[in-house]
């Protein structure tokens, strides 16, 4: 009995020997599976990562792609320049160089700390210039037959109103729209109520201005859908380059003068049949532009003659030319809708109260600015016209009535404004089309 007890507790000891063996291998396998699915988890966490990573930075890219992709203008045109160009930096004109004894002028270092200083004045100007050309780009895409002038005009204003980001009298229309059509040079845009429709064999110019803080930019371009007005127009576009080719620092305005009629006179233009020789309108000029004065007191014939007074330093200018198949001579006709205020004019006693209320409403939306009855009527005024009439009388208001060639005749118009820059000169509001 004790042996089997001593055999039962060997086989016990080896039972445990072995299950202890058994153990160890099942601990070791279990080991193995362990390290291999510590290993293969690890590895997948590395590439979980890796893929992570890899989708952050692409996400990163694509954000900053984003944002590196700059606003584009809607269609119509609904966004203000000045988001268009978060900079603040606004497109510079076309730049000519100074001639003769001005071309020194380039690279003197003087000149250009002088620019350096006029910086925000220039930077003003072409963010007005920009909004010209976004503006009238428009324009010229949905001009056709058949519109009615006062939507035309209604169209335009309220699109250089968006997108000059329109304030008082620091940003704004700088005149009103002139859309003057056919023997009509110039002055012309329609009253509240006028009925006139844009035609096929119209030839219409379009002058319209902008400003920032009072610096304007005055420009305009003629409009024909008949080709047959070609070569008019072409007078008058070639004209305005030469004038701007030739003026600059120490010029003599007549000098100007007598270069635009030699190429506006070059051309002819058959209409229905009829060929007609191309005239410079000779009592409308060009004009040097002040801080919200439009004429600043100099003007650039279109014609030989004229003024001796030279061109300065730092001056603005709108150059601009009329071509004309009629006499070459304007006076004024029509109803007007033009009125500006005299820049000089002191302060001269109102008996009308009427009188004076609309004189505040004019200092406060306009000031020296142009303005038209349309306007008038958009802030509320109404039955203006006496009191209107009494500010004119006294000499406060100028009337500008639309001025017109003889009836039956053709005019075309193109138009610039330029800087007289220290160092070069600067067609400010130069754009694709003209």
């Amino acid at each position: 009995m004790a042996t089997e007890i001593m055999n039962n507790e060997v086989g016990v000891e080896e039972n445990e020997e072995s299950e202890a063996s058994n153990g160890i291998e099942k601990l070791e396998i279990s080991n193995g599976t362990d390290e291999v699915s510590k290993n293969s988890s690890s590895m997948q966490k590395d590439e979980d990562g890796v893929t992570a990573e890899v989708a952050k930075k692409k996400k990163k890219k694509n954000k900053s792609k984003k944002k590196k992709e700059p606003l584009k203008q809607t269609d119509p045109p609904s966004i203000p320049v000045v988001e268009l160009f978060p900079s603040g930096e606004f497109p510079e004109g076309e730049i000519q160089q100074y001639k003769d004894d001005n071309l020194w002028r380039t690279t003197s270092e003087e000149k250009r700390d002088l620019e350096r200083f006029e910086k925000p004045k220039y930077n003003a100007v072409r963010q007005a210039a920009e909004v010209h050309r976004q503006v009238r780009k428009y324009i010229r895409s949905i001009l056709k037959p058949g519109m009615l002038m006062t939507d035309l005009c209604e169209t335009l204003e309220n699109t250089v109103r968006k997108l000059i980001s329109e304030n008082g009298l620091q940003a704004g229309i700088a005149f009103p729209t002139g859309c003057s059509l056919n023997w009509v040079a110039a002055h012309w845009t329609p009253n509240s109520g006028d009925k006139t429709v844009l035609e096929y064999d119209d030839v219409m110019k379009l002058d319209f201005g902008t400003h920032i803080d009072g610096n304007i930019i005055d420009c305009a371009f003629t409009v024909a859908f008949n080709p047959m007005y070609d070569p008019l127009l072409e007078a008058s576009r070639e004209a305005t380059n030469t004038g701007i080719k030739e003026a600059g620092i120490d010029v003599r305005l007549c000098d100007i003068g007598a270069a635009i009629q030699e190429v506006m006179e070059s051309y002819e233009v058959e209409i229905n049949g009829k060929v007609f020789q191309v005239k410079s309108i000779r009592n409308l000029n060009g004009h040097s532009i002040g801080p919200y004065q439009i004429h600043a007191g100099k003007s650039v014939p279109i014609v030989k003659g004229g003024e001796q007074t030279k061109m300065e330093e730092g001056e603005f200018y709108a150059i601009e030319t009329f071509a004309s198949t009629g006499k070459g001579y304007v006076r004024e006709d029509l109803e007007c809708s033009h009125y500006m205020k005299n820049f000089d004019a002191g302060h001269i006693p109102l008996r009308l109260p009427r009188a004076k209320q609309l004189l505040a409403t004019i200092n406060k939306n306009f000031s020296t600015l142009a303005f038209c009855r349309r306007y008038l009527d958009r802030l509320g005024e109404t039955k203006y016209l006496m009191a209107l009439k009494n500010l004119c009388d006294v000499g406060i208001v100028q009337p500008y009535p639309p001025l017109c060639d003889i009836k039956g005749s053709y005019v075309s118009q193109f138009e610039h404004t330029i800087l007289l820059r220290p160092t070069c000169k600067e067609v400010i509001s130069r754009g694709d089309d003209y």
